[in-house]
């Protein structure tokens, strides 16, 4: 196994690690929400919580960049080592 070969698989490893682990966050921020929205206020109407918005962007930053490591790493690899020979 040559050195390229290894660090794609080291960049798909990482980007399934990150997936991995922002998952949870993702699910508790969603159970949060649907737990949230059954809140009613005295308008008759309910309120949008910003916050759930911002921190499911925030939660979903991690993961697009992780889903982006596994599909591209033999780009970014080749990136990485464009100027040494196999």
């Amino acid at each position: 196994m040559n050195q390229k070969q290894l660090a794609n698989v080291l960049v798909k490893i990482l980007g399934l690690s990150m997936c991995t682990r922002i998952i949870p966050s993702i699910s508790l921020n969603i159970i949060n929400r649907f737990q949230s929205s059954e809140t009613y206020y005295p308008s008759g109407n309910m309120q949008v919580n910003h916050a759930y918005l911002a921190t499911a962007l925030l939660n979903l930053f991690p993961f697009a960049i992780g889903i982006f490591l596994i599909v591209r790493s033999r780009w970014l690899v080749d990136k990485l080592f464009k100027n040494e020979e196999e």
